[in-house]
């Protein structure tokens, strides 16, 4: 897409996770409808193949959930702890909880604060609050 940022020769750009699901429209609602992320991609390229991608606010990395590339087949619910960092984690987690997620409650851990939550099929989230982080 033009908007895209340029790939400079040297960088190496993460930008998309793939995350292990077992039913594709399940997950696209929990992580659309449920979590807020944008739905940027759902398209079935070739018969058998399908991806759907979705971004968090604010975020230059967006997640994958597909079928049909051997590749990158992983058991659904075996990615752990990828972590969303947010400006207030009290209302983003009360935000989460509202939207029918079942998030932990907050751990401080000297500053640092975590809370957890899984998507339908087992795989984690944790939402970090960095206090020094700036909010704009």
């Amino acid at each position: 897409m033009p908007t895209d940022p340029p790939v400079t020769p040297g960088n190496l750009q993460f930008e998309l996770v793939p995350v292990p699901v077992r039913d594709l429209d399940r997950s696209k609602a929990f992580y659309a409808d449920q979590v807020g992320f944008t739905l940027d991609v759902d398209v079935e390229p070739a018969p058998g193949v399908r991806v759907v991608q979705l971004t968090p606010p604010g975020s230059s990395v967006s997640i994958k959930l597909s079928t049909g590339f051997p590749k990158l087949d992983m058991e659904p619910g075996t990615l752990r702890g990828l972590h969303l960092v947010v400006a207030d984690i009290d209302a983003e987690r009360n935000r989460l909880i509202a939207n029918g997620i079942d998030v932990e409650p907050v751990e401080d851990v000297r500053g640092v604060q975590f809370a957890y939550f899984a998507d339908p099929d087992g795989n984690t989230w944790t939402l970090q609050h960095l206090p020094w982080r700036p909010i704009r």
